[in-house]
């Protein structure tokens, strides 16, 4: 086994657990409750899940997705935010190996992850994910002496005055034309939790990958939310879960975006 397929099954591993974690933050987070008591319950009938029944994925499968006490089906997003979350961790080890930034990319990861699912469910980013992941970005910008933490303040400051602009401009656009205000309708184009959101996630990007987030969240928000619209299916898009996505591929294909970019520029 080389090094690098050891340190991949580590951090898969370690995403597993923290996986399992996060699905606590995620059920409990937006409902206000604290993540540590009590112990984890099943939903409908109130049994405390023994240790042995939370193991992440194995016990799922082992239970055939129900509960032990009263067989009533547990829902499958919980080994499925544990194998992507293992799967976050996994590919960070193996490709920044034994380093600050293996945890630095696992924990922003997690930290989006938890935000697409809460926002897709709830409509609400908890401050834990987005302030929290916040200061958590700004420590990790530490390791790179003044330098690195100026980048991560200018990159939080960009990224919360940007979105703050465009939900101001586009409360004001949206209530002239009757979108925003209205009964049934949203108070303000952009939530406060998105504007956290981003600048979470500039104090881990910085100021360019601020506005490459922005623009891949607006490309992929648009892919989904136009044709729902056009179809007569007015449905509700947090505009979080793509966001979430737009800053997930700035961190891994980022460069080379920015690079194809002033390329093609170049070649016009």
């Amino acid at each position: 086994m080389t090094p690098d397929l050891l340190l991949a099954i580590l951090g898969g591993l370690f995403g597993l657990l923290t996986g399992s974690f996060l699905n606590v933050c995620i059920v409990r987070l937006p409902r206000d409750e604290s993540v540590v008591r009590p112990r984890s319950r099943c939903p409908r009938c109130g049994r405390m899940i023994e240790w042995y029944d939370n193991i992440p994925v194995i016990s799922w499968l082992l239970l055939r997705g129900r509960c032990r006490g009263c067989g009533e089906p547990i829902s499958v997003m919980y080994p499925l935010v544990e194998l992507a979350n293992a799967v976050i961790w996994a590919w960070m080890a193996w490709r920044f190996g034994p380093t600050l930034e293996t945890v630095r990319g696992g924990v922003f990861g997690t930290l989006l992850l938890g935000i697409a699912l809460t926002d897709a469910r709830e409509y609400i980013i908890p401050d834990e994910f987005s302030v929290g992941g916040l200061v958590l970005g700004l420590g990790f910008a530490l390791a790179g002496g003044w330098p690195g933490l100026r980048s991560a303040l200018i990159g939080a400051a960009v990224g919360f005055a940007l979105l703050w602009v465009f939900g101001a401009v586009g409360t004001w656009i949206g209530k002239r034309m009757g979108m925003v205000g209205g009964e049934g309708q949203p108070d303000e184009a952009m939530g406060g939790g998105d504007i956290k959101m981003m600048a979470m996630i500039g104090a881990f990007l910085g100021w360019p990958g601020v506005f490459l987030t922005v623009f891949l969240g607006a490309v992929t928000g648009s892919l989904i939310y136009v044709p729902l619209n056009l179809s007569g299916r007015k449905v509700l898009v947090p505009f979080g879960i793509f966001l979430a996505l737009g800053a997930a591929i700035t961190f891994v294909a980022g460069d080379w975006l920015t690079d194809l970019y002033f390329r093609f520029i170049s070649a016009s």
